[in-house]
């Protein structure tokens, strides 16, 4: 198994305000889900991706996974054909959106993703 993946988010963001949303984000779709070994993490990754773009989600949410996409060895080439291949199918306003997000995180200058930011 690769490293394990621990998010915190849920319980510094609204572990006061929602206890149970936190405990659902960090233990069971972090902690169990996205550690679950049946599909690969790149492949989460990608799938997690889509389905934001798909959902028009094009807020800090899918910044984080397309670093973590990036950061579980997504290629440029790779994102760039994942985004026009989903284009076809969830729309092209969405796919100019998602380039753009992702032109962003794959370019030099942005920092690959740390374990606080997991």
């Amino acid at each position: 198994m690769s490293e394990k993946i621990v998010q915190t988010a849920g319980r510094e963001q609204l572990g006061e305000f929602a206890p149970m949303f936190a405990h659902l984000n960090d233990d069971v779709l972090f902690g169990e889900v996205w550690n679950a070994e049946t599909i690969d993490v790149k492949t989460k990754c990608i799938i997690t991706v889509v389905s934001l773009m798909a959902s028009g989600i094009t807020d800090s949410s899918l910044i984080y996974h397309l670093q973590n996409a990036k950061t579980h060895g997504v290629t440029k080439d790779e994102i760039a054909a994942i985004i026009t291949h989903a284009t076809m199918y969830v729309g092209w306003p969405k796919g100019w959106a998602v380039f753009r997000l992702a032109k962003e995180v794959w370019s030099e200058d942005v920092p690959e993703l740390t374990g606080k930011d997991k």
